[in-house]
């Protein structure tokens, strides 16, 4: 509710306080002969108060209800990212490593190659490991 982030929650304390005090007195008042009058307009104020004051404190602890939950979501939250960013460490790393492995792969045997090559140079016969290691450098 807006009106709890202008007023502080004291206010509502002493809304609920006053309705009581109120409904009380009205009891009082119907042994005193001069403010017997006021015993009814005094009750009803009273009572309106006391529903008043006791809808604000459902509203606070409602609105404290939700403010815990909040803390709540925000730590896991905290505690999904740091997760995270571990987890996304784990995976670069292991990305690193795997495209190392194939540069270095790739580079094997392409020198593999150049050095059959000049083997093969003069009579223009392709020889099956010459296709194999091709078809080899030509994978990911």
């Amino acid at each position: 509710m807006w009106i709890l982030s202008f007023l502080p929650n004291a206010i509502f304390h002493w809304i609920v306080g006053l309705g009581v005090l109120a409904i009380l007195s009205s009891i009082f008042l119907a042994f005193i002969p001069l403010v017997r009058q006021y015993k009814i307009p005094v009750k009803y104020a009273g009572i309106a108060l006391l529903a008043i004051g006791i809808f604000f404190e459902g509203a606070i602890f409602d609105n404290e209800a939700w403010v815990a939950r909040v803390k709540e979501m925000e730590a896991k939250v905290a505690k999904a990212e740091e997760e995270s960013k571990e987890a996304n460490a784990k995976i670069d790393a292991r990305v690193n490593n795997r495209v190392t492995q194939l540069v270095e792969k790739r580079r094997v045997i392409k020198q593999y190659i150049d050095r059959e090559i000049v083997k093969y140079d003069n009579t223009c016969n392709i020889p099956k490991e010459f296709i194999e290691a091709h078809n080899k450098a030509a994978k990911k």
